[in-house]
Formats: C-alpha cells, sequence, structure tokens
C-alpha cells in the first residue's frame, strides 16, 4: 500500500503539470503552513522567526526564515520546478490529413527521450495573458483532461520501427489536437471563462496525465512523471517547512528554466537569490562585509537527481562510483556542481 507521504508527492507532480503550476502548488503548502507572501515590487517589512516567500514571473518561489536578526549564516536548499516537455507554439494549430485533422505546432523544452512521449494521453497547461478592463491579467491554465495524442507510425506502415527509427521533432512528435475544427485557445478560453480575442499571448507545454505509480516485488520503487525535478522540489519544500533551525536563515528557492540554462530573469542565473539575500541582510543590520561573510560561511544545496545504475545497461554507470535505486542521497562530484572534498563531506 502507497504510504502517506508517497501520495502526497503524487498529488503534488498532479498538480504541478508545469513549472508555473509547481510554483502554485509550493505557493499553496507555504500559505497552509502560515508564511506570508510578499511582493519584490514592494519594501519588505519582516519579523525575526516569521516565514515568508516571494515569486518572481510566475516562475520560480523563493521562501525563507530568519530565527533572529543576528543569524550566522545562510543555509539554502534551490531545486528546480521544470522538466523536459514540448511547448506550444504562439500559432498552435496546423491542419493536417487532407485538412481532416488539427494538429499542433510545438517545439522541444529541454533534452528528453522523444520516444516516451508516443502514443499516450497527454493534455497542455501553463498560463495565458488575457486582456481585461483594468489592464493585461496573467492566468494559470490547465485544461486538465485526455485531450492530445503523438500518434505514432504502425509498424506495418514502418517495418523498421524496432530497428532505431529516428525521431524528428518536426513531424513525428506534432500531438493530434481533433477534427477539422479543432481550436485550443478557444479550449483554454472557455477553461478560464474569458473569450478566446481577449487571449493575447500564452505560455502552453503539453503533459503526461499519467499518476505517479508503486510498483516492484515489495513496492520498492516509484514511477512517475516530471521526477526530475519534482522529487526534489517537493522533499525540499517538506523539509524546509519542517525544519527548525536556530542560528542560520533557512531559505528554500524553486527556480525555473534549469532544463534550458537558467539564464532567464526568473532563473537560477538571475538575481532573485541574490537580491533576496541583500533584502534580508539590510533588514537584520547587517553590512557589506557582514552580507558578504554571512553568505561565504553557508551553504547552498543545489538538488537535483541522478542516475542509478540501470538494470539492463550497467556498463553506462561509473565502474567504482555506482549509484543504486534505494541506495540513499548521491553527491555530485563535479567542477560544474561546484563540490569539493569539504563541501561533500558537510
Amino acid at each position: 500500500m502507497t504510504d502517506q507521504l508517497t501520495n502526497r508527492f503524487f498529488d503534488f507532480i498532479e498538480s504541478s503539470p508545469t513549472a508555473l503550476h509547481t510554483v502554485n502548488a509550493a505557493r499553496a503548502l507555504l500559505l497552509h503552513a502560515g508564511f506570508a507572501e510578499l511582493s519584490e515590487r514592494e519594501p519588505w517589512e519582516l519579523e525575526a522567526g516569521k516565514g515568508y516567500f516571494t515569486t518572481r514571473s510566475m516562475g520560480s518561489i523563493l521562501a525563507f526564515r530568519c530565527p533572529k536578526k543576528d543569524f550566522r549564516t545562510f543555509s539554502i536548499a534551490a531545486p528546480h520546478g521544470d522538466s523536459p516537455c514540448f511547448q506550444v507554439k504562439g500559432a498552435p494549430e496546423m491542419k493536417a490529413g487532407d485538412g481532416k485533422y488539427t494538429k499542433l505546432n510545438t517545439e522541444v523544452y529541454g533534452g528528453m527521450a522523444l520516444n516516451l512521449w508516443l502514443d499516450r494521453p497527454l493534455s497542455v497547461a501553463g498560463r495565458l495573458a488575457i486582456r481585461t478592463e483594468e489592464g493585461l491579467r496573467m492566468q494559470l491554465v490547465d485544461l486538465h483532461r485526455d485531450l492530445l495524442v503523438i500518434p505514432s507510425l504502425a509498424i506495418h506502415m514502418n517495418r523498421e520501427a524496432n530497428n532505431g527509427s529516428k525521431v524528428d521533432p518536426q513531424r513525428d512528435t506534432l500531438p493530434l489536437l481533433g477534427g477539422s475544427e479543432a481550436d485550443l485557445l478557444a479550449l483554454a478560453a472557455e477553461r478560464v471563462g474569458v473569450k478566446k480575442e481577449d487571449i493575447l499571448s500564452h505560455d502552453l507545454y503539453l503533459y503526461n496525465r499519467a499518476r505517479g505509480t508503486v510498483l516492484g516485488a515489495q513496492e520498492e520503487f516509484i514511477a512517475a512523471p516530471k521526477l526530475d525535478d519534482l522529487e526534489c522540489a517537493f522533499a525540499a519544500v517538506t523539509a524546509f517547512l519542517q525544519s527548525e533551525n536556530p542560528e542560520n536563515c533557512t531559505i528554500c528557492v524553486v527556480f525555473d528554466n534549469e532544463e534550458t540554462g537558467s539564464a532567464t530573469r526568473h532563473g537560477a542565473g538571475s538575481t532573485l537569490l541574490a537580491d533576496a539575500i541583500a533584502r534580508i541582510c539590510q533588514w537584520a543590520g547587517k553590512d557589506e562585509q557582514q552580507r558578504q561573510a554571512a553568505i561565504l560561511n553557508g551553504m547552498l544545496l543545489s538538488a537535483d537527481n541522478a542516475h542509478a545504475v540501470h538494470p539492463n545497461y550497467p556498463d553506462k554507470a561509473d565502474p567504482t562510483s555506482r549509484c543504486y535505486l534505494n541506495g540513499g542521497v548521491v553527491i555530485k562530484h563535479s567542477a560544474r556542481y561546484a563540490t569539493d572534498s569539504a563541501t561533500a563531506a558537510m
């Protein structure tokens, strides 16, 4: 039987079809725990011991709690909330099959195995930029039903299907939306209760509809979409909410756009974390040298998934440093991950 924590994790995945929804799911957990939301566009008035969070561009979320003004340093966990998927292009619909079908024009977001998306129920979620009488409104949308399929070519028409056929993202992975009258933005507009013509722009993504499941002879494994990196996002937020640190300011930040390089205004390469730290230190009365010392004495854990030894391809793993499913936490040693003997030992 699936334990309560695993079911909560599967619920978190289902409520996070996109990175935008991941932020919303984390926000709900923080509000339920009594955290107060702050806007980056306004001054911050903080209290010692109270929990706060802020979001940027609806794609990244940062939560923190400072036990006192003379806190020693920062303890930070930083997973990411996005996963490889297909993004819907600006003009979504394409006619196909002599005009009898409508498919969506998509592009690959992040690095992924394309064939894993074939022949399974998919849906669309993301956000809409909506024109209102008061101005522009950004709104999340999730069509939340079995809506699309990327149909593979039957083996009768492709006898080489079992011989490593190449998947072409410009042809082989365009999803079928419906018949000749299918209209994605009309469906999205209906879902959120607006007129289609009031949708000025959108960030929409395909997602796998499958719910996570427990498997294995002794129910020792799980399988679910978006384990990279919702597994770490859920673990980090859950641990952050349960943790107490009387000396350090604790921060949990879930970044967007890691799968495409983090170089966005709300990704890990942005100023989001540095800006929050600067505001916290200003509230705490720390000067520039004290701010730098608080950062340098601290620790940031970049939390992401690692590859275990594959049961069918054990030769793909390192000959001595081998990771196994359920074998515990993996520490990645690489200059890219800023891991050295000191940080690994800690």
